[in-house]
């Protein structure tokens, strides 16, 4: 299938990381916190530094917390306000998603909102993976007027949704654009893009250890043991770079 289009996004958590992204080669910036949680909206300090610091367009993730993808009254006037907020800070776009209780995509407040966003492109994130029906996604997430679909096919990673990322592609039929996300890197980078998709979006993650001496035993932030507190996750450029090498060829 021809490869049009092709794009490398990489979601980032840190002014170092968008950093690395650049320096990569890659195309897009995606800028979220709290990688433990899946991404959720940024501080307004960090996005600053990163528009300040790199030239790449940064689409930045509105997502008032971890969890689910339904919002209460009051979370969807916060998801307002951050689209208000960064607009004027001047970003490139939007990224976000919300889901009814029963799985569907909540097309009137998602509509809202790529309104409020407007004349940015939104992104409609991987709340779509996690929707009853991808195929009626598809045509809603259309209808809201969003510009480009995250998705892993509705699998765990990427890599195992390649057959519904396929039927995707030909759903929309380039009534939107169709993005890879979650377990993609070089070794996969190829089969990903034999769908058709439009672009392919990874974190090139790794880690270092903290640079802290003395390190308390016992003792978590927000009781979650599993969230390493000495562990400093960031983009490696050249992990990135890789796949930038895969889609330009």
């Amino acid at each position: 299938m021809e490869r049009v289009l092709r794009k490398v996004e990489v979601c980032s958590y840190s002014l170092e990381s968008c950093l690395a992204a650049e320096k990569a080669g890659a195309d897009r910036i995606e800028l979220c916190a709290s990688p433990f949680e899946g991404g959720t909206t940024p501080s307004l300090g960090v996005v600053q530094a990163s528009l300040k610091h790199v030239s790449l367009p940064i689409n930045v993730m509105v997502r008032p917390r971890g969890g689910d993808f339904c919002y209460d009254d009051l979370e969807f006037e916060v998801m307002k306000a951050e689209i208000e907020t960064f607009k004027a800070a001047g970003v490139q776009g939007i990224v976000l998603g919300i889901l009814l209780p029963d799985g569907r995509v909540d097309v009137e407040r998602t509509r809202e909102l790529v309104q409020v966003a407007a004349p940015l492109p939104v992104t409609f994130h991987r709340a779509i993976d996690f929707a009853q029906d991808l195929a009626e996604a598809v045509e809603d997430v259309i209808a809201t007027g969003c510009r480009i679909i995250l998705t892993s096919g509705g699998a765990d990673k990427a890599p195992d949704g390649t057959a519904e990322l396929k039927r995707m592609v030909q759903q929309a039929a380039r009534r939107i654009e169709i993005m890879a996300g979650s377990g993609v890197n070089a070794a996969n980078a190829d089969a990903l893009l034999e769908t058709g998709v439009h672009a392919l979006h990874l974190t090139g993650k790794v880690s270092r250890d903290s640079r802290m001496e003395y390190r308390k035993e016992g003792i978590a932030l927000g009781g979650v043991a599993a969230v390493p507190e000495y562990d400093i996750a960031y983009t490696d450029w050249a992990r990135v770079a890789q796949v930038v090498e895969r889609v330009k060829k």
